[in-house]
């Protein structure tokens, strides 16, 4: 009897399933085009397609985890519910007037994210707690219930209740929201605290906003997809994977659906760390770059660090502080506007220029035949013989490699009077000097240089230009993992159950009550392990956020099992004091230490998947060859082409060499070597630059 787990992964060009039997060890994997207007849709397509594979597929499963894209999408288009706010008495514009730091200093045209709720749908009532709990004002009832009456005639069905200090006392959240339900039946209601109970008001707020205005359709969404997966036989648990590496019920990502902003490259820097503790890997740096966007996030000895500060919808897509804040716990990852479907143009200057934006899967690359008409990375790729047209998806999808070269030399050659292998080339190098210019900075941020890093590489576009970033950034290796095609899918699999809470504290560590402190944690840790559908089998990791007093930014530090141990007020000061050293290169030892906040990660561990990939009984030689383009030669090499399932554990490749498989492509340079590792993951040891570019000129010459 089959036992099967599906991990579902949405996104922005397509949709990816990986179907693991921990029975037999056994692994299906399969891509449909992503269905951007109704999401379910690809994602059911997908699942019979799987359906007539593998009969009986989710009548037999035992577990469907799903990461989507939606709350992205949904806030970047713009199709939210009318949501309204109702906040304290004189910050009724705290959306708008936000950090009142400007983004770019120098832009005398700035533009600055419209907040999701116009002004005329905000209300600020009389009501004030104090940082320490204290109730200074108490809440006019009476203002709320005219307020809902306003909103609700304004056709408003979604409300964020953000008060003043209401992660330390929420009696007026709670308050008003029963009026709310009392005058607006059916709303959907996001309170700040239970959304963010921590400081910052304009950060609480914007994310407690962010939170009503998808809850109605992350609802919908979340209820027809489980209710078409129940029609076909499934009959357990859906479970969703989270912004912060956890996956969480239906149920739990209905109630704070904000949690799932960013679950679908979550889901790929779990399965990065999955592979590379099974490669014995410690410092990674996960690339991952799909149809869209190309993330990179370092991970260390299995774990990646996290961070609170993301945001959606920014009017500059890659400029910090020009979107929306959403204080919700994200993976500490890179996003660039480099992938696949990244369009190539000449700008106003005659200069070419790659992304941000994306021909996405509607229309996609113009090779795709699906009316696409601008020229994209894959377009290019195609053009330089990195791609097979005839054997993209496995051969299922048929790339028009005459359209591609059409559009390149039309678009780009014509104007910037470049050639087509020129247009196509300038393409590929500058999509990979970007990726390569923000990663220098985002690996540096980390206190860490790229030659201590191995490069990690998967997506649909990843291993294709891998090689060539690692050699920009100096890694000395690049790693390419099975399955890397549909990675985030198979990441979903190996990723825990788990939620997240915290409380905000703000005391010197001097003069904390410990025993205080260990009631606070056993309260959230309860709350915490109720969000888990087997509470019992929770793992508790408890951490506390701490600063110097007077700093506004602060260094989450492991906390230990218990507060109530011997010097635990010296054991944290003591790791604060080293975690700030290595991230800031000094310390301060006129300032006193304080807990800003407590936090715990309660978790279920998962299966982890068991692959057993089958073993060729010979060693895999050449299946075809073509000329394929290197800048470092100059011009194209006729290169071995091999069929990954049939490369053998120990196999050595020298480059120049390509390495298909059904849902991704690896290109190996000239005098780069390959060597399979008994995990499948594909090793490439990357050549001193000296000797590779003599060995492709050589090689360029002889072709």
């Amino acid at each position: 009897m089959a036992s099967y787990r599906i991990g579902i992964d949405i996104g922005g060009t397509f949709t990816d399933f990986t179907v693991v039997d921990d029975e037999r060890g056994t692994v299906v994997i399969d891509k449909t085009l992503t269905t951007p207007r109704a999401p379910e849709e690809g994602v059911i397509a997908g699942l019979d397609r799987l359906e007539r594979q593998l009969p009986g597929l989710l009548a037999s499963a035992t577990e469907v985890i799903h990461a989507t894209t939606l709350v992205t999408n949904v806030i970047l288009e713009r199709k939210g519910a009318r949501t309204g706010l109702i906040t304290t008495e004189g910050f009724r514009d705290v959306l708008e007037m936000a950090r009142e730091v400007r983004y770019d200093l120098f832009d005398m045209f700035i533009r600055l994210p419209e907040p999701i709720v116009p002004r005329s749908l905000r209300h600020a009532v009389s009501e004030r707690v104090l940082a320490d709990g204290g109730v200074q004002k108490p809440l006019d009832e009476g203002q709320v219930r005219a307020a809902a009456k306003q909103l609700q005639a304004e056709g408003v069905t979604a409300v964020a209740i953000a008060f003043l200090h209401a992660y330390r006392n929420p009696v007026h959240e709670l308050r008003a929201a029963q009026i709310l339900r009392e005058e607006m039946p059916g709303v959907m209601i996001s309170l700040s605290h239970e959304v963010h109970p921590e400081p910052k008001e304009y950060e609480r707020t914007s994310t407690a906003v962010v939170d009503a205005y998808v809850k109605s359709v992350v609802e919908g969404y979340l209820d027809r997809l489980s209710a078409q997966l129940a029609q076909r036989g499934y009959a357990r648990r859906l479970l969703i994977m989270l912004s912060n590496g956890g996956t969480a019920t239906v149920d739990t990502a209905k109630r704070v659906p904000v949690q799932i902003v960013e679950s679908g490259p979550a889901a790929g820097v779990e399965a990065a760390a999955f592979f590379a503790k099974l490669s014995g890997l410690d410092r990674i740096l996960a690339f991952d770059m799909g149809g869209t966007t190309a993330k990179l996030c370092v991970v260390s000895n299995g774990r990646a660090s996290r961070t609170r500060e993301f945001e959606v919808d920014r009017v500059h897509r890659f400029k910090a502080g020009s979107g929306l804040p959403v204080a919700v716990s994200v993976y500490d990852l890179l996003e660039i506007g480099s992938g696949g479907g990244s369009i190539a143009r000449v700008n106003a200057l005659g200069l070419l220029q790659v992304g941000p934006d994306s021909a996405g899967s509607e229309p996609g690359p113009v090779s795709y035949g699906r009316g696409g008409t601008e020229p994209t990375v894959t377009d290019a790729d195609l053009a330089l013989g990195y791609l097979d047209p005839a054997y993209f998806l496995g051969g299922e999808m048929t790339l028009d490699l005459e359209a591609a070269r059409a559009a390149i030399a039309e678009r780009i050659g014509r104007p910037a009077q470049l050639d087509l292998t020129r247009a196509a080339s300038g393409i590929h190098e500058i999509v990979n000097e970007t990726m390569a210019s923000a990663a220098r900075m985002y690996v540096a941020e980390k206190a860490l240089a790229p030659s201590e890093l191995t490069l990690f590489a998967f997506g649909g576009a990843g291993p294709i230009h891998a090689v060539s970033l690692a050699r920009k950034l100096g890694c000395p290796r690049v790693v390419v993992p099975p399955f890397s095609g549909v990675m985030s899918s198979l990441g979903l699999l190996a990723a825990p159950i788990a939620f997240e809470r915290s409380r905000a504290v703000r005391r010197l560590v001097g003069a904390l009550d410990l025993q205080t402190i260990e009631r606070d944690f056993v309260a959230i840790e309860q709350d915490a392990r109720s969000q888990l559908p087997e509470p019992s089998q929770a793992i508790i990791e408890r951490t506390v956020d701490l600063r110097y007093a007077g700093q506004d930014y602060s260094l989450e530090i492991d906390a230990g099992d218990s507060c109530l141990g011997d010097d635990v007020r010296g054991l944290w000061q003591r790791r604060f004091v080293a975690a700030y050293h290595e991230f800031y290169g000094k310390i301060d030892d006129d300032s006193p230490i304080e807990l800003a906040s407590i936090r715990v990660l309660a978790r279920q561990l998962a299966p982890a998947p068991r692959i057993e990939p089958e073993v060729p009984a010979h060693p895999a030689t050449a299946k075809r060859w073509r000329p394929v383009h290197y800048a470092q030669a100059g011009g194209f090499i006729d290169t071995a082409v091999y069929e990954r399932d049939h490369l053998q554990p120990g196999q050595v490749v020298e480059g120049p060499a390509i390495i298909e498989e059904r849902v991704s492509t690896t290109v190996i340079g000239p005098g780069d070597q390959l060597e399979v590792d008994r995990s499948g993951c594909l090793v490439i040891t990357l050549a001193a630059s000296g000797a590779v570019a003599t060995r492709a000129a050589g090689q360029a010459r002889a072709t």
